[in-house]
């Protein structure tokens, strides 16, 4: 049989405390909102090309979710490794060293 050392009076009183802190931190994570898709979620690039050659910035990322209608918005630098997996829901935009736009496709 294995037996636990016993803990100190002085720490005693500590673990309520800290497993209490825990679980609100943690609580915190389990309630976050997720992404806000519209429609169905399925990505489509076909009116996409007007971003190529313009900045990656959050406010062309953002038009570029809105009119795609992907659930996941991936961009992607030359220091990105990237999955050959294929998804519906996933845009990816394509950057280059300057932040600049090169190309946008649904993968």
């Amino acid at each position: 049989m294995i037996t636990m050392p016993a803990i100190p009076s002085h720490l005693r009183a500590l673990r309520l405390p800290a497993c209490s802190l825990l679980a609100l931190a943690l609580g915190g994570c389990l309630t976050a909102p997720g992404p806000v898709v519209s429609g169905d979620g399925r990505c489509t690039d076909a009116d996409l090309q007007w971003a190529v050659g313009k900045a990656g910035d959050e406010a062309t990322m953002r038009k570029l979710a809105k009119d795609s209608g992907a659930g996941l918005v991936n961009p992607i630098t030359p220091t990105t490794i990237v999955s050959r997996d294929i998804r519906q829901d996933r845009l990816r935009v394509y950057l280059d060293a300057g932040n600049v736009i090169t190309a946008v496709r649904c993968e």
